[in-house]
């Protein structure tokens, strides 16, 4: 395997800045929200293009959501932008009851998820976002993994009827997919093909996912990583397609051991083919202050965990 390349690093939020950018000039029914957070969200431009189509509501993600829902009974396309931790955990009511179970066409796009937030400490760090939004019925939930695939996906998004849950991040990481690529809601991308082990990542993850294989490869591991970039609906024949040859895995995320993708995917493989799964996720804890890579160091989000349990995972399956 050569090693992996990046083209460049930029964070995933302003991905979306893009993505939104595009949507302001090709579709008319396309409208913006915001909770007081338009230069986090990098919504200026549309903001200051489009100014009768972008709603400035103010700290209030309560209300923002429910004039989301409103505005999806006029026929338009709202993407409201707040942090991860406003755009879930505060306003949980208000998705479950007007948004998912009505099943209104709002796209919950949510910057700052995970502990790569950094400095702003625990309170804004939510790593449990991606559980809360699976549960929900009718909920679409995409975590895509770099500058370009946020910016597909954000495009990709406006074209799909129905709830959709937008998660992307704060810090520059590395930009290596392709530039021009068509997002597709639930279907995984298979990175490198491999017989040994399985590595199935998402968002900022996908990365570590790529350097850990090919450390392995130097080492005569030869791991299969899957780009799992919509965590809902899963690309269930990606997956079972892939442990039936390689016969072990590794699930690595930013969020919670506890609802994360490792427990969709591990659900999954008891249903069908029951193997060995290692997670690469946050066991149990709440963030704190410090600078992103450190905090990922912390808990262990790095791309020698990913080795270390793709090794374990391989032992146990003997």
């Amino acid at each position: 395997m050569e090693k992996p390349v990046f083209s460049e690093k930029k964070d995933t939020r302003s991905g979306f800045g893009a993505g939104l950018d595009v949507l302001g000039e090709t579709n008319k029914n396309v409208v913006a929200l915001c909770a007081d957070l338009i230069g986090s969200l990098k919504m200026n431009n549309f903001a200051e293009k489009h100014s009768e189509r972008f709603f400035q509501l103010g700290i209030a993600e309560a209300n923002m959501i429910g004039v989301a829902a409103g505005l999806t009974i006029g026929g338009k396309i709202p993407f409201l932008g707040t942090f991860a931790n406003f755009a879930t955990g505060r306003v949980y009511d208000q998705i479950r009851m007007v948004v998912a179970y009505s099943n209104k066409n709002v796209k919950i796009c949510a910057s700052h998820a995970g502990i790569t937030l950094g400095e702003d400490g625990a309170t804004h760090q939510i790593m449990e976002d991606i559980g809360l939004m699976k549960m929900l019925p009718n909920m679409v939930v995409i975590n895509p993994c770099d500058f370009n695939q946020t910016k597909a996906a954000t495009i990709a998004i406006a074209e799909y009827e129905g709830p959709v849950y937008l998660r992307f991040g704060r810090p520059a990481v590395p930009n290596f997919t392709p530039e021009n690529q068509k997002f597709e809601i639930g279907k995984a991308l298979k990175l490198k093909e491999g017989k040994d082990i399985s590595i199935f990542a998402t968002g900022h993850m996908v990365w570590h996912a790529m350097e850990a294989a090919y450390e392995l490869s130097q080492n005569g591991i030869d791991a299969e990583v899957i780009n799992i970039h919509t965590i809902k609906p899963l690309d269930k024949e990606a997956v079972i397609s892939s442990i039936a040859k390689t016969k072990c895995a590794v699930v690595a995320e930013e969020h919670l051991m506890n609802g994360g993708l490792g427990d969709t995917i591990a659900q999954l493989v008891v249903q069908n083919n029951p193997i060995p799964v290692e997670y690469v996720a946050v066991d149990d804890k709440f963030g704190e202050s410090g600078k992103p890579a450190q905090l990922m160091e912390k808990y262990e989000l790095t791309t020698e965990t990913i080795i270390e349990k793709s090794r374990k995972s391989i032992q146990r399956k003997g």
